[in-house]
């Protein structure tokens, strides 16, 4: 921004005829003023100004500037307003990372619509749940579940408020009898998630502020939460996921909640990436674009 206001004091300058005269227009002290003169032409490392105490002319190198600076000031101010004004023309192509159920079965129309609405935009999609690495794959953002592994990383929220919910085919239910308690998970079948090497099989739950982990044990684990997923809807056991992940199988009555008066662990969804400057219009856009519909999505509240 300081090369920006280097620029238009020097458009001003040769405008108004003398450096005092621009400082003035441009509410700059004299000395303010010329440090960005002199400033601009140390980074050209070219003279602009031909000055005496009342005369000034531009020299060559200066009208070559002089033409293009108007340009560049114009085209930013031009964008700049757009960006207040919410008309800011997104382009670009962003690599996205996202999870396996999520991906597949509520993100990606959402992604299509979005590309319908911004053209500019080109997408290349990693679906997996295993954990992309932002600076040593061809990733830019990352859709994930959970506290950000790795704390340098920036989190936007896309869901903050997400829970895990305690889920069951009626089928499973009919064959085993309903869960009251999370501690009779001990008697039930669990279908476990795999995250690398690590096997998620202590189920922690919350009643009035009071805790209860429950170590559970099942005939299937898998590294993809859609294929627990698909377990849980044939009748194979008992899931524990994002309620975003199920939330239109609950609708549907395809799943329904166990245990509906326990608070499930936090699962916050949040958008990923490795630096701020890559926050740009597209990844604002495509982050406003996915908080705004995951906020509209119907809310299965009951057991």
């Amino acid at each position: 921004m300081r090369a920006l206001s280097d620029l238009q004091l020097f458009i001003a300058t040769v405008e108004a005829g003398s450096l005092s005269a621009a400082a003035r227009k441009l509410g700059l002290t004299p000395a303010a003023a010329s440090a960005a003169l002199h400033r601009l032409e140390a980074e050209l490392e070219a003279p602009l100004l031909v000055r005496s105490t009342r005369r000034q002319r531009l020299t060559p190198q200066g009208e070559l500037l002089l033409e293009s600076a108007r340009q560049a000031v114009e085209l930013l101010a031009s964008v700049g307003q757009q960006i207040r004004c919410g008309q800011v023309v997104a382009s670009g192509h962003l690599q996205v990372s996202m999870p396996s159920d999520l991906g597949r079965n509520v993100l990606l129309p959402w992604l299509s619509e979005f590309m319908d609405q911004h053209p500019r935009i080109s997408l290349r999609l990693q679906v997996s749940d295993r954990l992309a690495d932002v600076y040593g794959q061809p990733v830019d953002l990352v859709i994930r579940y959970g506290t950000p592994p790795d704390s340098d990383l920036v989190a936007l929220p896309l869901a903050p408020d997400t829970r895990r919910v305690l889920v069951a085919s009626p089928e499973y239910i009919q064959r085993h009898g309903e869960v009251r308690h999370p501690q009779e998970l001990a008697q039930h079948n669990c279908l476990c998630y795999v995250l690398g090497d690590q096997v998620h099989q202590r189920w922690r739950f919350w009643q009035g502020g009071v805790a209860c982990d429950v170590d559970v044990r099942g005939d299937r684990q898998a590294d993809d939460g859609e294929v627990v997923r698909r377990w849980a809807l044939a009748g194979l056991g008992i899931a524990y996921k994002s309620q975003l992940d199920v939330q239109a199988d609950l609708l549907a009555g395809r799943l329904t909640v166990l245990c509906p008066h326990w608070q499930g662990e936090p699962s916050p969804l949040n958008l990923l990436c490795a630096d701020r400057r890559q926050l740009g219009p597209a990844v604002r856009l495509l982050q406003a674009f996915l908080a705004q519909r995951l906020a509209q999505r119907p809310v299965h509240c009951g057991g």
